[in-house]
C-alpha cells in the first residue's frame, strides 16, 4: 500500500500543474468546435463547399481569435451530440444548443447570451389557426419537426393528437412547410423569426414574443474550470465591446 501510494504521489508531482482542456487547447493551437450544420442563423453548413456559417460560427471564430488558435468545425449531428461530446470529440458544442437540465449533466454551460422559447410557424394564411398548443394538438394536423433535438421532445411531450412528423434533414423542413408538406413546425423563436424573413410572404412566425416556453441559448464545455472561466469572460466582453451586438445584427 506505501509502496502504490508513494508511485502516485510521484506521478501527481510530475503532472503539469496547468493541465487542462484550455491549456490543451493553446498546445494543440486548434479549438474545436461541435456544431450541426443544420440550425441556420446559429449554424449551416455547406455541403457543396464544405464551409460553415451563421451567428455561432461567426462567434467561434472570435472565440479562437480571443485565444490565439484556429478554429476546427466537428461535424455532430442533434441526435449524436451528448455522446460526441461525452466522448470529448470536440472542446465546446456551438450552435443554437438550448440549455437543458439533461446536457447540463455532461458538462458546464456558459452564460446564456440568448433568451427565447418555442413556437409555431406556418404559412400565413394559417397563421391564425395555430396560435395555441390546444389548437395545435388536433387531429388531422401535422407538425414537421428535425430528429433527436428539443423541438421533437417538446412535440412529443406536449402534443398527442396531432401527427409528428420527422424530417431527417432540418434545413429544408421549412421549404417543405412552405409548399404545403405539413401544417407547421415547432422551433425556437429566433429560428421562425429568421425562417420568416427567409419565406417572406410565405411563413409567419406565431407570437415569437410570447412564446410557450422559456429557453435559453449557450455553449456546452467540459468541466474545466481554466476554460470555462475563460469563455465566460470572453462572452463578457464581446458584450461590452459591440462584437456580440454587430454579429447579431448581422443575422438577427
Amino acid at each position: 500500500m506505501r509502496a502504490w501510494l508513494g508511485a502516485a504521489l510521484c506521478l501527481a508531482a510530475l503532472a503539469p500543474a496547468d493541465a487542462s482542456v484550455l491549456s490543451d487547447i493553446l498546445q494543440r493551437g486548434a479549438l474545436r468546435v461541435g456544431t450541426t450544420g443544420d440550425y441556420p442563423p446559429f449554424t449551416r453548413l455547406d455541403k457543396s463547399s464544405g464551409e460553415y456559417s451563421g451567428f455561432d460560427i461567426d462567434l467561434a471564430q472570435s472565440l479562437a481569435s480571443s485565444l490565439g488558435v484556429r478554429v476546427e468545425f466537428v461535424p455532430t449531428a442533434w441526435p449524436a451530440l451528448a455522446a460526441d461530446f461525452s466522448a470529448g470529440k470536440f472542446d465546446v458544442a456551438m450552435g443554437g444548443i438550448t440549455v437543458t437540465l439533461e446536457r447540463a449533466k455532461l458538462g458546464f454551460f456558459t452564460t446564456p447570451y440568448l433568451r427565447e422559447g418555442k413556437t409555431s410557424i406556418a404559412r400565413c394564411a394559417d397563421k391564425d389557426k395555430f396560435a395555441t398548443l390546444e389548437a395545435i394538438d388536433r387531429s388531422g394536423v401535422t407538425v414537421l419537426t428535425n430528429p433527436g433535438g428539443g423541438n421533437e421532445r417538446f412535440d412529443r411531450a406536449h402534443l398527442r393528437a396531432a401527427r409528428i412528423e420527422v424530417r431527417p434533414d432540418n434545413t429544408t423542413i421549412f421549404d417543405a412547410l412552405a409548399h404545403g408538406e405539413g401544417d407547421l413546425m415547432i422551433t425556437d423563436a429566433s429560428e421562425t423569426r429568421y425562417q420568416q424573413k427567409l419565406h417572406s410572404g410565405v411563413l409567419c412566425a406565431i407570437h415569437p414574443d410570447t412564446p410557450f416556453d422559456f429557453g435559453e441559448k449557450a455553449y456546452l464545455a467540459p468541466y474545466d474550470p481554466p476554460l470555462d472561466g475563460f469563455l465566460d469572460q470572453w462572452l463578457h466582453l464581446i458584450k461590452e465591446n459591440g462584437t456580440f451586438a454587430t454579429i447579431y445584427a448581422k443575422w438577427f
